[in-house]
This record gives C-alpha cells, structure tokens and sequence, in this order.
C-alpha cells in the first residue's frame, strides 16, 4: 500500500465530504463515489492504493464525536486577550493544524483548535507589560492524546510571542526524547541533531518550508541531548529572536544548571534577596535577578510526577504560609525557574490530578514564590468516543457486579505459590531473585499463554492490513533491573524456541495446536463480543485459521525482545520503523511504565503494582485508542491489581462527574481543591505517605456511601441487623409495603417501606450500633455518625429520608413488627475469605428517593448538560447521583436548597443468594447507601487511619 497516495485520497476525499449538508449521509457508498472522483483527478495516485484501508479510515474519522472541554477559572488580576484578530497570521499553529489534519479526522483537529485556544486565552497575554504569573491544570485521559494537546498550545504560544517555552518531560531519557521527536515534527520542523548542523525538514517542516519562522531549541533528540554542557555556559538569546525551545527531564542536575543559565545569561534586573537561608540549608541556585523581556511559559508533562511538594508543613495551624518551609529539591527549581521571570506562565498536564489538587492553594516560600497549584484554571479535556479507557474495559460496578466489562481481561495466580513467598515471581522479592516457575519451565504457563496471545494479535492484524504499523507488548514485573535482564533472557529463548518449531516444521504440533485452541476459544468469542458492542472499530470478517497459520512465520521472524532501559533508544526505533512497524516485546519496570508510549500496544502481561491511586492509573498503559485491533488487545494480570484499577477508575470517574457539575456553576478551581482534598476516597489513598497512623479531616458532603464491603462472620452480621432492628423498631410501620414515585411520564416503583422527617438522632445511632468492616476504609460507620452529628450542631442533616428497599419475590426477613422486606441478592467477590465484598449496593434510581418535581427536573437538566458536554448520546432518563446531591444540597433554578435533608437506603442482603459460603442461620445481611446533600459549610471531621492496616490492604506506598 502506498502511504502518501492513501493520505493524499484520505485528506482530499474528508475535505468533499465535509462539504456535505448532512453529515449523516455519509455512507460506505458515498465515500466510494468521492474515492472515484479524486482517482479521476489524479489517476497516478490509484497505484498500490488499498482502497479498503482508505475507506474503512474514512468511516472512522467521520464515526467520532467529541465532547466539549469543561473548565474551572478563577479570573482574578486577568486581563482577557485572546480574539480573532490576535490570531491572524499564526504560521506555527496553521502547520500543526494541517500537520493533524493528515491522521485525525476533521472533528477532531477543530476540538484541538477550540480547547487550545481555551487554555491559552485562560493565560496572560505576553505582550502585557508588568509583572504576572499564572497557573494551570489540563486533566487529560492516559494515553489519550495529552502530548497532542500540549504541542497545539505551544504553537499557539509562540504564536503569540511566548519567547521561552519549557517542556519538562518526565524522569528518564527515554520519555524525554520522546517527547522531544513530537515536538520536532509538531512545532520545531526540523530534526535535531547535536552530530552535525545540517537541518532535515520533518512534520511541520515539510508544510511550511520556510526556515525563517523555525523555533530554536536548546535541546536533541539524543540520549545525551539534554540542557547541559556548552549551551549552559555559552548560549545566549535576546528579545527579538524566534521562540526557544528547551525540552528537559525533571532531574536535578539538569534543572539547576538551567536556573543557572536563566540567572546568568539571561535575568536582566536584580531583584532583592533573602539571604535567611545559609549555604548549608539551601546550596541550589539562588534567584538574584529576573527576566523582564522574555515571557515564559512551562509545560509539565506529567504533572503530579515529581513536581508536587511532597514535605509535610507548608502552612500553619492558621493557613499562613510558612516562611521556612525547605520545599523538595524538583518542586523547588521549577518554582525557582518560574520566579526567575516577571512574566510567567505554568500549565501541568496529567491524567491523574489527585496530587496537584492537594497541593495547598497558600503554599508560598520567599525562595521559590508560590507552590504549583493551578489557581488559574484546571482544563478537563474530553476524550473522543473512540478512546478506549479504563470505564471500557473494566466496566462500571452494578447490583450484579461489573456491567460492560470487555473480555479483554485475564487474570493469572501462577506466577507465586500460594503463601506468596516463592515462586517465578513472588510479591516481594529482591534484585538477587532468579525467577523460575519449575525445573522443566522457567516461564509460568500464563506468560507463555501471554506471549502466544501477541503472535496471534501480530498475525491477524497482519492479515487485516495493519502489518506495516508498530504492534507492542509489555511485560511489566519487577523493578530490579538484574530480574528484568533474567525475564528478558526466559522469553528471548521461548520465543526462538517457538519461531525455529514453526519455520522449520519440526516439532511444531504442539504449539500451533496450542496457538488454535487460543485462537478459537478466546480471540473469536471476544472479537465477536465486542463487535456486537459496537466498539473498536472491528472488522466484520474473522480471519481463516489457515491464513492465521500461513503469516506465523514472518511475524514470528519480524518479533523482536527488548529490555527497556530508560535511554532514547528506546523511542528512536519506532522513529527509525515506521516505514515497516516495529514489533516488540517490551520488558521492563518504572522506566516504562509511565509516560512512555508503546505504541501498538496489543497485549500487557503486568503484575507488580505501585499501590497509590494515581501511580496505579499512569500504569496503565493499556488505556487509549485500538483503531481495527481492540479485540485483539489482552490484559494479563493478577486479581489484585484488577481489583485496585476497578476501584480507582470508579473513583475517577465520580470526580470528573463532579467536576463537570462544578463547572457548569462557575466554581474555581480552589473550591473543587476544598472538595477535593476532604473527598474521603481519594483522602485515605493519594495522601498515605505517612508510616504511621494519622488523623485525617473528612467531609462526606456531596457523596454516596455505600456498604460494598461487608461481614461474613455470623456474630459481626447479626449485631448489624439488630442495630437495624432497633432503627426501623424506634420508627415503626410505613404507610405500605410499597411507593410510587411520578413526575410527568416518568415513574419508578419500590418495594419496601417509606419514613419522612427522621429526625438525625435515629440515624446516629444507627450507624453507632452497626459496624463497618475493617477492609471499608472509605465508609466508616463511627466517622459517619460524628460527621452527622456535627452538621445537624449546624443545622444540616437535621431531618431524614429513610427507606427500606426490597424485592418484589424473594424470601422474607422481618426486621420489626409490622417492618419486613423480600431480601435482594448481590453476588459476592469470591476472591476474599474475610469479607462478602459487591459491585454496588444501590439502584441509580434509589439515589432520587424524597425529591421533589422541582428538585428532579432540576437534577435531570444538570444531567442532561454534563451528556451533552461529554458527547454522550441520547436523552438521560434519571438524574446522576452527583446531579441529585448538589440539586439537594445547594439548590437551583425551580429547586430550593435543602441541604438539612439527608436519604438513607437500607438493604437487606440474602446470604444465599451471594454464592459464597456463610455459617448456617446466617441472618439477612444488612446494608445501607447514604446520599449527603451537597453544602457550602467546609464542616470537617476526623478520621483516624491505622497504616498498617492500609498497608495490608492496598500495599505500602512506594
């Protein structure tokens, strides 16, 4: 196939079909007639065209929707700027653009346009004289497309006279050459090269030849090519030279020798300084002048990686800053860079927020200025429909468990022995392990399986046409390098062991009857799985085994295994393959994990975790787009490690749910930071660092807590249905076994009992009489009642809505006199001894109980905004919980304010339906939901968590 012809017809055919009218029109058979008139123009372009792959990439690009950016802004002190005429005659923009506009459908390219365009208006303008500075956050999805993002914006930046542009790009060399090949095609057009002077034209380069507009950079490609040697004692720039470039790792011997090149090369008037500090406390550069004619701008990829001031005590008991506070050594030199300048701006880029959010919003220090919290703007990217994330393939949690799950997922448990201390690759291990799974086999059955799986993904997107692009997989196990090399020397011999079997057709039966067995119970159920989900963009012909077998062996020559070792070699391979495509597997720990993109990535085999929230999402790498191959992708992994990324893309989701909700009020981004930083999710998991126990300060305001992790011993059980017993004893009959909610057409029904007007005192002493297990950190029945009680001392969650949820057939259980329901069924986590763990205890439409017609309509709008905004289609039928809580709580239009109201939702559960085993005479199990309105009083209460027991739950923090 011919690559240039194909993204010649693909560019000019998208271009007629954007002429037409109606977008719906466009069909397989119209693009067809549009492919027939450009080859009638161009007949030479005909040659090697696969008119298949230009038509099925046409389909897709005009298949894609995408939602709207979302945006929290505090305009304080800003002056706006950013209009059509100022955006005249931007060159460095106009070549990205149609750079884009070569792979991405036009949709796409316009959402780029209009979201850059948003983050930068929301920084000052350059050409402002005096002294400012402003802070930002872009939350991005892992892997996808935040790189994109942050190349638009420095275009447009320079565009607009930005003058110094930083890009700090992670930790290690290789992500930082990564980053540097994206920004080369994408701004700088041309190749660096600290070899020779010689320019080769690439990317934007090749659009707009003119090397008059090209930016400098200060920084290669290279291995070596980081800020450093003669450019930081010889380099000089003035005002009115072409932008600067500078892509540099955040690493302390790079970062200081830059703040020593700003101050000496560059600063231009002295400024006083604190010398409070002696030279033993504080030996990095110091800021003794500042730049006054170069605006700057930073971008921190990455951004809750090692930038974040990790020290204890930034304010005091009073919110003051504190004076003396010695930040740690990164954060300190970015903010030290950022003082160095009278016109700066910051905008961190990230997937995972949750550290940045807590980031004091005062933490200020004489040396370094104010910390890196995004006081300016925090900027919620939305993600195309063709973005596979974590809520597509671990599904959402539902009464029965996960609901939309893809069959993706394997979990594997024979890496170590059961008591976890031996074995191929046990938990905790040292850098002296040699893995081996038995005296036969050094690699467990389940990595061989993995590997097999990669062949056969390799071979079918061989025969879909895909051969000639990048296909990865990552083995992902350790973090000792020693272990990685011995992994890396297992798999290099199963793989040639493999590949002479088949291309010499001598002892090859048995792992080619092995390869078909994968191929016809696995890949075809699950390709026709997700084809009938109607995701990925999957072809509608499967492969024939034969044609599979036939393509093995080239596949197999063209594999090649790799250690990855955090040098730029390891990008600048893809770099040199693209012609062909790269086909790898991948071994290797930290370095890889996060930040770097594999691209292709077909197939994971991923089983040490980093048990902190945000670490554990960036290491998914598994996360992003899948174009024609989403069914072949696999996901080796243990069941732990499904069951902390089940959890923490639960969590992310509720928080961009109320992010969006907060957006649409007008808040800033420090009261989503207040939010934040006493949400009791993201409390007791971003924030233990700590090794010993620790009393946080939680709000339950604006959440839903529910009961997912229950008992399972007989005694713990029964004392919970008792303190139910008492509840529901204390209120009496209802009016009925059963209530009716209706408002206009819509109407829901529940089986159960209904009270109005509870006062707080009831549910207080529910929740004191019922307890918790100790594996729910996030829902505390103690915390609950002090947090409850503490609001009503204010006025809040005086008066309560109680019900009593049933089914409608089921067996029975009497709670108290005249008060008893059919127990409803949760099927139980089989994996956990201690515990009855559950997906979700509460309906979606439970949440709506006590509300008025006013309050509903109002809940449904705010739903019906946040669709819209998200790309969602159709038309919500029920309010989202966050919708409800903030409508209950703060009000709105046809809504008043009642944040005095709480909902309690008790279920029981019946212990045979759970498909676990429970003591004989087990009783029902008791479980409840509680709904908290929102609130605007920042009522906190203490929580005291035991580390240790964290630790055995979630792993230590690393």
């Amino acid at each position: 196939m011919n690559d240039s012809n194909s993204s010649r017809v693909v560019k000019i055919v998208q271009e007629l079909l954007l002429d037409e009218e109606d977008k719906s029109v466009i069909t397989p058979a119209l693009i067809a007639e549009k492919i027939d008139l450009v080859l009638r123009m161009h007949a030479k372009w005909a040659e090697a065209l696969d008119r298949e792959a230009v038509t099925d990439e046409l389909i897709r690009r005009f298949s894609v929707w995408i939602g709207e950016d979302t945006s929290l802004v505090d305009s304080s002190g800003h002056e706006p700027w950013l209009d059509a005429a100022r955006k005249q005659d931007w060159r460095y923009w106009q070549r990205y653009r149609e750079l884009q506009e070569k792979k991405l459908s036009w949709k796409a390219v316009d959402a780029l346009d209009k979201s850059t365009d948003r983050i930068l208006s929301m920084l000052e303008d350059p050409m402002r004289p005096g002294m400012w500075d402003r802070r930002g956050l872009v939350v991005g999805h892992v892997q996808s497309g935040k790189t994109a993002n942050y190349t638009g914006l420095v275009c447009k930046a320079a565009d607009a006279q930005y003058k110094v542009i930083i890009v700090l790009a992670g930790l290690h060399n290789n992500l930082r050459s990564q980053t540097q090949i994206r920004l080369e095609e994408g701004f700088l057009g041309y190749e660096t090269n600290g070899a020779t002077n010689v320019q080769r034209r690439i990317g934007v380069g090749l659009i707009d030849t003119d090397q008059s507009i090209n930016p400098n950079c200060a920084t290669t490609r290279a291995n070596n090519g980081d800020f450093g040697g003669r450019a930081a004692t010889q380099l000089a720039i003035s005002p009115e030279q072409r932008p600067w470039l500078f892509v540099v790792k955040k690493n302390k011997s790079v970062l200081v020798q830059l703040l020593k090149w700003i101050q000496n090369h560059v600063a231009d008037m002295p400024i006083a300084s604190d010398d409070s500090f002696t030279a033993e406390k504080d030996q990095l550069p110091r800021v003794k002048k500042r730049v006054t004619k170069l605006p700057l701008l930073i971008i921190d990829d990455e951004a809750d990686n090692a930038s974040v001031d990790t020290g204890e005590t930034v304010v005091d008991a009073d919110g003051n800053p504190d004076d003396e506070h010695q930040p740690t050594t990164i954060n300190r030199l970015i903010r030290r860079i950022l003082h160095s300048f009278s016109r700066a701006a910051y905008v961190g880029y990230t997937a995972t927020p949750f550290a940045n959010i807590f980031i004091h919003e005062r933490g200020t220090t004489k040396s370094e200025g104010p910390d890196l919290f995004p006081s300016a703007f925090i900027q919620n990217l939305a993600a195309p429909s063709n973005y596979v994330g974590p809520g597509t393939v671990f599904g959402r949690p539902g009464p029965n468990g996960r609901e939309g799950q893809l069959p993706l997922i394997k979990e594997v448990a024979d890496y170590m022995s059961e008591d976890e201390k031996s074995g191929w690759m046990p938990g905790k291990h040292k850098s002296v392990h040699v893995p081996m799974y038995s005296s036969s086999d050094a690699l467990p059955p389940s990595l061989k399986t993995a590997l097999n799986s990669f062949l056969l993904a390799c071979s079918a997107r061989e025969l879909r046409g895909q051969g000639g692009e990048h296909s990865s997989m990552l083995i992902h196990v350790t973090r000792f390098n020693s272990v990685q090399a011995a992994v890396h020397q297992q798999v290099a011999e199963y793989m040639q062991d493999v590949r002479q079997r088949i291309s010499r057709q001598i002892g090859h039966e048995a792992i080619i009857e092995q390869l078909r067995e994968l191929w016809e119970t696995d890949f075809l159920p699950a390709t026709q799985q997700i084809r009938l989900a109607g995701v990925g963009n999957v072809p509608e012909e499967d492969p024939e085994w034969t044609d599979i077998v036939g393509v093995l062996p080239d596949v197999m020559h063209d594999i090649d295994v790799r250690m990855i070792n955090g040098t730029a070699k390891d990008v600048l391979d893809y770099e040199e393959s693209k012609a062909k495509g790269l086909k790898v597997i991948a071994i290797g720990g930290d370095k890889l994990a996060r930040g770097l993109t594999l691209e292709g990535l077909c197939t994971s085999y991923f089983l040490r975790a980093s048990r902190m929230y945000d670490t554990l999402m960036q290491m998914g790498r598994w996360f992003g787009y899948r174009p024609g191959y989403l069914d072949l992708s696999r996901l080796y992994t243990s069941s732990d490690l499904v069951r902390w990324f089940r959890h923490v893309s639960d969590a992310a989701t509720e928080l961009r749910e109320e992010f969006d909700l907060m957006a649409n009020s007008g808040a800033t981004p420090r009261e989503y930071g207040l939010k934040v930083q006493s949400h009791p999710e993201l409390l007791v998991t971003s924030q233990i660092k700590m090794r010993s126990a620790r009393t946080l300060q939680l709000s339950f305001s604006g959440q839903l807590m529910q009961t997912v992790s229950l008992p399972r011993r007989k005694s713990e059980i029964q004392k919970n249905f008792d303190a139910a017993s008492r509840l529901f004893g204390a209120l009496g009959p209802s009016a009925g076994e059963a209530f009716e909610r209706r408002f206009g057409a819509t109407s829901h029904q529940w089986n159960g009992h209904l009270w109005k007007d509870v006062p707080h005192s009831h549910i207080v002493d529910f929740l004191q009489g019922y307890r918790t297990n100790e594996a729910a950190h996030r829902v505390n029945s103690a915390a609950l009642s002090d947090f409850i009680r503490t609001m009503a001392g204010s006025g809040e969650l005086t008066k309560w809505t109680v019900a009593l949820l049933g089914v409608r057939t089921g067996r029975p259980s009497e709670l108290a006199p005249g008060v008893s329901v059919n127990m409803a069924k949760r099927t139980g986590d089989s994996q956990f001894d201690d515990r009855y763990a559950i997906g979700v205890l509460l309906d979606p439409k439970d949440e709506s109980i006590g509300l008025d017609e006013g309050q509903w309509n109002a809940a449904l709008e705010l739903t019906a905004e946040a669709w819209i905004k998200s790309g969602k289609a159709g038309q919500p039928e029920i309010p989202s919980g966050p919708a409800i809580r903030r409508v209950r709580g703060l009000g709105a239009p046809g809504a008043l304010p009642r944040p005095d109201e709480g909902l309690l939702v008790v279920y029981v559960l019946d212990p045979g339906g759970a498909g676990l085993d429970f003591e004989v005479g087990t009783s029902g199990i008791v479980a409840f939901g509680i709904s908290f309105p929102g609130s605007k009083s920042n009522v906190k209460v203490d929580y005291k968590i035991n580390n240790v027991a964290w630790e055995l739950e979630y792993g230590a923090s690393e």
